[in-house]
């Protein structure tokens, strides 16, 4: 089994965070979205997986180094794929057909879900799905009577289906879909503007290929500040609920009181303050006179004098006033 991770998007519903970090790199409980999307894949799928290729933008070699990394610690080959201009989900895959043989799992880097991922190798491929109230803004699948995929629609504007593709796909022969995205280059064939993967699974499944939905328990969006706050409550709960204490054996407080769940790094100091519940923080920040909940807060920056809620602080800020629901990125001061 391979894993591909397309990354290269640009992230703009996230800024000003992802201004100076890929939006697949913003932490969540003190692991970057896409090393939380890895292993999450890995622990479900229960088998080998020989290799995670990521394709990205131009992101610098110390990210192309972290993911290699993550790759590493899961125990499969990483390897780096470029994007170089952005068209489409198709055409972002495409990047890594070399590495595109055999079983496939292929993961958008904006979503981290539990599901089910019991895999039936009979049919063709498994596309997972989340019922939505507003279609719209996604890819959805319609099924006939016997669960099997009868069409996929990029976007509709008009109703079809409730059925929202959540960006997680296995694929039986990655070289079959090589082969698709090849031919809508080819032929310029595009939806919206953009190459998309839904247009070469359709002609994949008019070839007789079926594919069926895979049970999505819970869909994760980290896409905008909401949202990164409240995957990062569901992240901290579901640490609470397995036993894990993500609270580092060497914080140092002085007067503080830590409400759980939260994670909170190596090097922090935390004085004359109340933290969480629902709150992280990165290595060696210093928080002082504070009282913070329901809060994502980055490494190395410091919160003084403040009350913070739904707050999203970037690594190396300062903050040093009262402003419930801040959101400020890399190296701002308040």
């Amino acid at each position: 089994m391979r894993i591909i991770i397309p990354m290269a998007g640009r992230g703009s519903r996230l800024r000003p965070h992802t201004l100076t970090t890929p939006k697949p790199l913003v932490p969540i409980a003190g692991k970057p979205i896409v090393h939380r999307l890895a292993e999450d894949i890995v622990a479900l799928y229960n088998g080998p997986v020989e290799e995670i290729a990521f394709i990205i933008g131009d992101f610098g070699k110390e990210v192309e180094t972290q993911l290699v990394a993550i790759a590493e610690k899961l125990g499969a080959k990483g390897t780096i794929y470029h994007q170089e201009e952005a068209l489409g989900t198709a055409h972002a895959i495409y990047q890594a057909r070399e590495s595109m043989e055999g079983e496939l799992i292929i993961a958008f880097a904006d979503t981290l879900f539990r599901a089910d991922f019991s895999l039936d190798r009979e049919k063709d491929g498994a596309i997972w799905v989340n019922q939505v109230e507003d279609p719209r803004p996604y890819g959805v699948v319609t099924l006939d009577e016997a669960g099997i995929i009868q069409e996929f629609v990029e976007k509709p504007e008009t109703f079809v289906s409730d059925l929202a593709i959540i960006g997680i796909y296995y694929i039986k022969s990655g070289e079959g879909l090589v082969d698709e995205i090849q031919y809508l280059l080819d032929n310029d064939i595009r939806e919206k503007g953009e190459y998309q993967l839904t247009n070469a699974l359709e002609n994949l499944k008019a070839k007789g290929k079926k594919f069926v939905t895979g049970e999505v328990k819970e869909w994760m969006d980290c896409g905008n500040k909401k949202n990164v706050l409240d995957t990062t409550k569901r992240i901290l709960e579901f640490a609470q609920e397995a036993g894990q204490d993500l609270v580092d054996s060497g914080v140092e407080t002085e007067n503080a009181v830590v409400i759980q769940p939260c994670f909170i790094g190596e090097g922090v100091k935390l004085t004359n303050s109340v933290i969480g519940p629902f709150v992280s923080i990165g290595a060696n920040s210093v928080i002082e006179g504070a009282v913070i909940s329901n809060s994502a807060i980055g490494s190395s920056t410091t919160v003084k004098n403040a009350v913070l809620n739904r707050a999203m602080v970037g690594s190396n800020a300062s903050v040093d006033y009262d402003a419930a629901g801040l959101d400020i990125g890399d190296y701002c001061r308040v």
